[in-house]
């Protein structure tokens, strides 16, 4: 009876340890170490571009009740709708002096962003939720999503810790999705630079300036601290909150 009792407890046991091996194996994210880089990347320039929350190449579109707090501005475009009902703390610019110098700096930083390089550069694919980052250089050759848990950006204590997130395509996240900051970590200092076009899911919760070549989408109730800055293509607005930092 003993000896029977005994081979039950540890039938029960490797049970629950190979289920939690099986669990452990279902989260990405626990598969992936990110390691610290020790090269210290420096911010990127905006230089006339800097006042702005949104700018965008062919149009910017508003439903709902967007607040944005910043410039918003269109180059070479000529229309931005739907203010009102959206709320604008700023000043509008469509195709003038400060607009037109504005694009022509976007597309420096844009370039400035993807020249950067390091031999400790981390690359980066796929599903990028559930990751921790630290300061430094991160690149993909293909698209990235924030899609299976938040993102945190880890400053270590510096808060003038730059990161840069070189993006070959598209970038999108899902729902409800958050950029995190700990560590001292500061929306003014990541930079994201996408290939292609940015869509951000319902309620997401961005941090960080998006320097996208093409267009970017904010779907209902997303947030952005940061800036929105396309080279060519448009910003879609619905019912968001858009803060410069």
């Amino acid at each position: 009876m003993k000896i029977k009792n005994l081979l039950s407890i540890v039938a029960i046991v490797s049970v629950v340890l190979f289920a939690s091996c099986d669990k452990d194996d279902t989260d990405p994210s626990s598969l992936i170490i990110i390691p610290e880089q020790t090269t210290v990347q420096t911010t990127i320039s905006l230089a006339g571009a800097s006042n702005f929350a949104i700018l965008a190449g062919s149009e910017v579109t508003n439903t709902g009740e967007t607040v944005i707090t910043g410039d918003i501005g269109l180059s070479p475009g000529t229309s931005i709708g739907g203010f009102p009902p959206g709320i604008l703390n700023g000043t509008q610019h469509i195709n003038d002096t400060i607009a037109n110098q504005a694009k022509l700096d976007i597309i420096g930083a844009y370039n400035e962003a993807a020249a950067k390089t390091s031999a400790e550069a981390v690359t980066l694919s796929g599903n990028i939720g559930g990751l921790t980052l630290t300061p430094g250089l991160y690149f993909s050759t293909s698209s990235l999503s924030i899609s299976s848990g938040d993102i945190t950006f880890d400053a270590m204590g510096d808060a003038n810790a730059v990161f840069i997130i070189q993006i070959a395509s598209a970038f999108t996240t899902t729902s409800g999705r958050a950029v995190i900051l700990s560590g001292g970590a500061s929306a003014s200092n990541i930079f994201w630079n996408v290939g292609s076009s940015a869509t951000f899911g319902t309620t997401t919760v961005m941090k960080g300036t998006v320097l996208a070549v093409e267009s970017i989408t904010f779907n209902t109730g997303a947030t952005l601290d940061g800036r929105a800055l396309t080279r060519t293509g448009g910003v879609t607005l619905e019912g968001n909150t858009i803060v410069k930092k």
